[in-house]
Order: C-alpha cells, then structure tokens, then sequence
C-alpha cells in the first residue's frame, strides 16, 4: 500500500471541506453528519476524525478557508504608510463585501454560518467562535475610527465603542439580509448609502477617493 503524502491528506482535507460546504448549505449544518460528509467525500468517517476533532471543528474550518483573506484585508487598513485611517476601512470593507458578491463559496459558507447553523448541542463551539470573531471585528472598526478621530482633531459624536458596534452592526448585519434576499438589492451599494452618513455624522466625513462600492 502507497504510503499517504502530505499533498494526499491535504487534498483528502479539502475534499471533506468541500463537502461539507454543499452538504451544509443543503441540509443545514444539525442535519448533515459526519457519515454524509464522508461519503459525500469518498472516503472514511475516520478520515474526518484524523484531519478534525469533531463537527464544529470541521465547521470552523470551513469558515477559516473564506473568513481568513477577509480579515486580512480588515487587519490591513492602516498599515500601508501615508494612508488615510478612514479611507483604508472603507476600502477594506467594499474589498470584503465584494469578495462575498463575487465569489460563489464565499457566498455558500456566508450562507451556512448565518442560515444554516444552529447553536446547539455539538454546535454550541461554533457559537464561541462567531462571538471572538464579532468582537475582533468590533474592535479593528473601533481602532480605525480612533485613529481617523485622533488624524483628523475630531471628537467623535458618540462613544467610540457604540460608534464601533453601530458601523460593525450596520456592514455585518446586511449581509445576511442580502443572502437571504437572494442578492435582490446592491450589498456593496446599500452599505455606501448608509455607511457614509453614519460616519459623517460621527464628525467623519470622508475625504478620500469615492471606494469600488459607489460604483452602479
């Protein structure tokens, strides 16, 4: 018997992800077990448990796949030297939402995490998880605005932590009302439309170029 490579267990790894990914937005994530996700692979329940402690773990994974190049761009806004804070978190945020638009399995696993998953039993992990990455997310909207407040000698209008949780609530809270309108409205549009007066009216308007998301 030929001796398993590590590209062969990365692309038995990849294959239970995929899996679960079509299996979840199909049945829902209580629903499908790992038996499904197995067959559905074309391999062994015990393939599953040697890449994955158990269910959410699998879960959390599949989320990691999409959710890590969105953070990347989230944690990039305010690195890149000379850049204005406020403009960089705009821009973060039409790179993210148009990654969601565009790209088919960032759709499906957005789809999964806020339609089809139940925080239950073996699931309730999956509920942690959702809660660190919220507040991460909370807290890099909350050190831009602090820095875009601190750049332009501006205090804000409200508290910085219900600034942040109002703009986090706002770009995040849409995209499920977007998935679960089947795309009938204009995400990246919408968010724009009502992104920009909310930070006008915290005293921070934008003064940087118009980002991707004004476009028609």
């Amino acid at each position: 018997m030929a001796r398993r490579t590590k590209a062969d267990a990365q692309a038995t790894r990849s294959s239970l992800l995929d899996a679960a990914e079509h299996l979840f937005q199909a049945r829902g994530v209580s629903r499908t077990s790992l038996n499904d996700i197995a067959t559905a692979a074309g391999t062994t329940r015990g393939a599953i448990y040697w890449h994955f402690k158990d269910k959410a773990d699998l879960f959390n994974a599949m989320m990691e796949r999409v959710k890590l190049p969105m953070e990347a761009a989230l944690h990039q806004m305010g690195h890149d030297a000379g850049a204005d804070p406020l403009d960089g978190l705009r821009q973060a945020i039409a790179s993210a939402l148009q990654r969601i638009v565009s790209d088919e399995q960032t759709r499906r696993v957005f789809e999964v995490a806020t339609h089809k998953v139940e925080y239950v039993d073996d699931l309730l992990a999956i509920k942690t998880q959702h809660v660190q990455a919220r507040a991460g997310g909370v807290e890099a909207f909350e050190r831009r605005l602090a820095e875009a407040a601190s750049g332009r000698g501006v205090a804000l209008a409200m508290p910085l932590p219900v600034a942040a949780r109002a703009l986090h609530a706002l770009v995040v809270g849409l995209i499920p009302d977007w998935l679960l309108a089947a795309g009938d409205f204009d995400l990246l549009a919408d968010v724009m439309c009502a992104g920009d007066p909310l930070l006008g009216g915290l005293g921070l308007p934008p003064v940087g170029p118009v980002p991707v998301w004004h476009a028609a």
